[in-house]
């Protein structure tokens, strides 16, 4: 993979630095400020929208305390069981 060259304007310092990035470019600073685009705010959305819905579902078809809070923990691990039943149906 071809090496990317970034130029970024730092904030606390106001200068421009040359970074030579292998892969994603680093959406922090040393002093862990953001700066440039959003650092993953889609695969959050995704990730909490996706929580509501298991714990939804979930939460619905229990009876009992302890199995409601089954199903809350189930929906806070919900990608685990959707990687597990996806590498099952592929055979891996």
């Amino acid at each position: 993979m071809p090496k990317k060259t970034t130029k970024k304007k730092t904030p606390s310092k106001g200068k421009i630095e040359i970074r030579y990035d292998k892969g994603l470019e680093k959406c922090c600073d040393s002093k862990g400020k953001k700066y440039g685009s959003g650092c993953g705010g889609c695969a959050g959305a995704g990730y909490g929208l996706g929580f509501i819905g298991a714990l939804v579902y979930y939460v619905s078809t229990t009876s009992g305390f302890w199995m409601t809070i089954l199903g809350i923990l189930k929906a806070l691990v919900w990608p685990a069981f959707l990687v597990f039943e996806l590498m099952k149906n592929l055979g891996m």
